[in-house]
């Protein structure tokens, strides 16, 4: 599957960012901890250069706790502030302003020196689309103050908003960039519907997912689908043929049936990708940092 989603409004986006960049003290880069590799836009390390950035791993309850320290410390290393939050719920959302201040403790400082005292600090929200971005600005802000959906796309003008005397936040429209160079990068984001289902073939979709799944997190498929054996998979099966008799097996468990009795596999494609990103299936990280060094051809 050859994912590739970039619609106009994007190229005008990425300007954006550009020139608001110097308008901003601190670059806050919202990522899915679950794919922390492809749900990250290489082109915003090169706009942002040196400027401080804050990443925030969230969704980071639908992530593989272990696999959330081991990014953290990734992070970390480069050089970055790093926190862990689930915007949905809250959790982590209320350290966001404290963990702001630390990371801008000496530029503060020289604020103060300067007789700038009570100079807000402006942030840069940014991230892929359907990252949590906008939502993510909400429990910071405590209000509804951008827009928020579970689609990709609804931001799509940047927006500032004001969360207290001492945070400013620019809100702007998710980004992704013209050609994913590895076909596992458009995969995997549209496993957490970061590109748009209607795009794409979500049956093969499912089949990549249920592959990966079985792969690396059997256990976790057996129980949420109550299988009490995955298939054998076969030396000539390819990802999507294996996926496909995982998906049918999954699909005979459930009862789903079209008329005539044969297997809907379509259905039980879309209730699975619902389940994945719904976090009902278990807490699944799809990329680790070896993966980004290239220890495993992944990139």
């Amino acid at each position: 599957m050859n994912i590739q989603w970039y619609p106009g409004h994007m190229t005008k986006t990425r300007r954006q960012i550009e020139a608001d960049l110097k308008l901003v003290d601190i670059v806050v880069e919202i990522i899915d901890a679950r794919i922390p590799i492809s749900s990250r836009n290489p082109d915003i390390d090169r706009i942002v250069g040196d400027k401080p950035r804050l990443v925030v791993l969230n969704r980071a309850d639908q992530a593989d706790p272990d696999s959330n320290r081991l990014w953290t410390e990734q992070f970390k290393r480069q050089g970055w502030t790093v926190l862990e939050t689930d915007a949905k719920t809250g959790a982590g959302v209320s350290r966001f302003s404290q963990v702001i201040q630390l990371a801008l403790k000496d530029q503060i400082a020289r604020w103060r020196e300067k007789g700038q005292v009570g100079r807000p600090v402006r942030a840069m929200v940014v991230g892929v689309p359907n990252v949590g971005k906008s939502t993510f600005i909400n429990k910071v802000a405590k209000r509804k103050s951008a827009k928020a959906g579970d689609r990709p796309g609804v931001t799509r003008g940047k927006q500032w908003v004001n969360v207290d005397a001492t945070l400013d936040l620019l809100d702007t429209p998710g980004i992704l960039w013209p050609k994913f160079e590895d076909e596992r990068t458009g995969i995997h984001l549209a496993f957490t519907g970061a590109v748009k289902d209607d795009i794409m073939d979500v049956e093969g979709l499912a089949c990549h997912l249920m592959c990966f799944l079985s792969r690396r997190y059997p256990e976790a498929l057996k129980n949420g689908y109550k299988l009490t054996a995955l298939p054998e998979r076969e030396a000539e099966e390819n990802d999507i043929a294996f996926g496909y008799r995982i998906l049918e097996t999954a699909a005979q468990k459930r009862g789903m049936r079209i008329s005539g009795g044969e297997l809907d596999t379509e259905r039980m494609a879309r209730v699975l990708l619902d389940e994945y990103r719904g976090g009902k299936l278990g807490r699944f990280t799809l990329e680790l940092p070896e993966d980004a060094a290239g220890e495993d051809g992944t990139k």
